[in-house]
């Protein structure tokens, strides 16, 4: 048993210590931070220096209002803010920074030094922090503004520094955190440079500017105007039109009066609003404005201040609702980037056919197609004339002696809504959910291929490119083995692009860019080791649901007949990946019973 120790206070630097895990978890946790001090300052021109992915160096330098020499030492400490006095400020935020945590927290695990001038000042003022000690401000020179520089991040906490990712990974996400500002704040000109090297230079300029840049061409093309308004409430920004989607929620933004936050509210309302528009497993693109009176929303919910809470939150739920889908009722139709479905071959190749011709996009984008479904069908006329043999249509009628017994799940009559499989069989009628039933198989496939080793690949004819994030492209510069592991070859292209050379074999028809995509969010978030290891069947599971045919896609009947005789070769085909039943039987009893036959 641990010894009881008596009660004791603890000192400021654990205290701040403990606050910089919550506030502070990464370098671009503290880059975040100190981008809204200077935003709060009035600053019209930021430039940002990393060094080593933002560990070994964070310099911000803004020409904001400065802060004068006698507040310098004061900005260091615990729990002082200029931004609010009482409980009634704190009841009304307008400010993004307001709790007085975040330059004491960075202080506590790093060496942060604060070189400051107002307009009033003959010459700047610097402040040097390290630990739980500052020093007394002295003279620097400096134009009208203030620097702030953390250096050596987590040189006193090492065991946090050994949870950071690479540095490529950790400059990934500052990417990510200056991104979201800059959204927020066209108005405002940002420089990034990294290890001297100058990776993104936005001047000021419009919002829809500033989102081309961001988020790229692609997205404004498809981008609609969005601004609703009803009482103290406003809507406004861009919402891509439902053709622009994407497999992940990577390009969603929405602020809150000016703040950057994630709640699952908000994205519930959006979630429906796209409901009827959008496939289930598909993201919306946005970047949207949220007005409210700051009385009627609470931001002090979090220490990082990412998470809020309504007053009336049923009202900012149908409000973000109705907003959003007046706006996509009233968008015109566009090319888009969802196609409709293809005719499938009656005479599809197998999946393990060696020379698969594919044609992919050249051009960068987020193409959902739905390619022809790999069933290894026997030649129609050898279906049909099984079919409708006298034998196996008395093998499936009660009472009568069968000449040859039907397969268990029988042979395929027609499709239904696009959804299902009719088929007869000896006891009467089969039911299949094709969508459901596909991805179980091909979910067993790349099980199997994984357990014999690595999972073969299929080169494609044309590789695919696509527009990536800085992330994607951290993630394929890194986890080249891992990639191939799950049967990939990816290479980048350039700071947002990359090329998709080769897929698994076993879905070699999915959509290359949607599949690439969801494998490196998955690789992203989670990390190599976890997803070959921890995670393995949550990625095979995602990669099979991309190669299993898609609802409204017409099959011929050798194909239907053909997914039938893959059901009953494959274990667990009674179920989908998510536990959900494939396939069910009617019989002729109960067909009798729903008519009334014989009563």
């Amino acid at each position: 048993m641990a010894r009881i120790m008596p009660i004791q206070r603890l000192s400021d630097l654990l205290i701040d210590q403990i606050a910089a895990g919550e506030v502070v978890d990464r370098p671009a946790a503290a880059l975040k931070e100190l981008l809204e001090n200077s935003l709060d300052a009035g600053a019209r021109a930021i430039q940002i220096e990393l060094a080593s992915g933002g560990v070994k160096q964070i310099k911000v330098s803004d020409d904001g209002e400065g802060i004068a020499r006698d507040d310098l030492a004061l900005a260091l400490a615990r729990h002082a803010t200029s931004k609010i006095t009482t409980l009634e400020d704190l009841e009304r935020v307008a400010s993004l920074g307001f709790r007085g945590e975040a330059l004491a927290s960075i202080a506590a695990i790093s060496q942060l030094a604060l070189t400051s001038r107002t307009a009033s000042d003959q010459h700047a003022w610097r402040v040097e922090a390290e630990g739980d000690r500052i020093c007394t401000p002295g003279p620097a020179a400096g134009a009208a503004g203030t620097v702030a520089e953390v250096r050596e991040l987590y040189y006193n906490t090492p065991a946090r520094r050994k949870f950071l990712r690479t540095e490529n990974t950790e400059l990934a996400h500052c990417e990510e955190t200056l991104a979201r500002i800059a959204l927020s704040r066209p108005d405002v000109a940002f420089t990034l440079q990294h290890n001297g090297k100058v990776l993104r230079r936005l001047p000021v300029q419009s919002f829809t500017q500033r989102a081309a840049a961001l988020l790229g061409e692609e997205f404004s093309a498809a981008a609609v105007t969005l601004d609703q308004a009803t009482g103290l409430l406003r809507l406004h920004g861009l919402v891509a039109s439902p053709s622009f989607n994407r497999s992940a929620r990577d390009y969603q933004y929405f602020f809150v009066n000016g703040r950057c936050v994630r709640d699952r509210l908000i994205a519930h309302a959006i979630r429906e609003a796209f409901h009827d528009v959008l496939h289930h497993d598909r993201h919306p693109a946005f970047v949207m404005f949220f007005e409210i009176d700051p009385a009627r929303v609470d931001v002090n919910v979090h220490p990082t201040k990412s998470e809020v809470r309504f007053r009336d939150p049923q009202a900012v739920h149908q409000f973000v609702f109705h907003a959003v889908t007046n706006t996509l009722a009233q968008a015109p139709a566009g090319s888009g980037t969802v196609s409709a479905p293809t005719s499938l071959a009656s005479n599809a190749q197998p999946i393990s056919g060696p020379n698969v011709a594919r044609e992919s996009s050249a051009s960068y984008g987020d193409t959902a197609r739905q390619h022809s479904i790999p069933f290894a069908a026997r030649h129609p006329t050898a279906l049909y004339d099984a079919m409708f043999a006298a034998s196996s249509m008395r093998a499936s009628l009660p009472g009568r002696e069968a000449d040859t017994a039907a397969p268990p799940l029988g042979f395929a009559l027609a499709q239904l809504g696009g959804i299902y499989v009719l088929a007869q069989n000896q006891t009467g009628l089969v039911i299949v959910d094709m969508h459901a039933a596909h991805e179980r198989i091909m979910y067993e496939k790349l099980k199997s291929a994984r357990e014999r080793g690595e999972i073969p690949t299929q080169v494609l004819l044309i590789p695919a490119t696509l527009r990536a994030s800085r992330l994607e492209v951290v993630v394929v510069e890194e986890n080249a083995d891992a990639l191939k592991q799950l049967g990939f070859e990816m290479a980048v292209l350039g700071p947002e692009a990359l090329v998709v050379r080769s897929v698994p074999a076993p879905l070699q028809d999915a959509d290359p860019i949607d599949l690439a995509r969801d494998v490196l969010r998955e690789i992203g978030e989670f990390g190599a080791s976890r997803v070959l290891h921890e995670r393995r069947d949550e990625m095979l599971a995602t990669m099979a649901c991309h190669a299993a045919v898609r609802a409204h896609c017409t099959l011929t009947i050798s194909e239907m007949n053909a997914l039938l005789r893959e059901m009953e070769a494959t274990e667990r085909s009674g179920q989908c990946n998510h536990g959900r039943p494939t396939w069910t039987q009617v019989s002729i009893s109960e067909l009798d019973r729903m008519f009334q036959r014989g009563q």
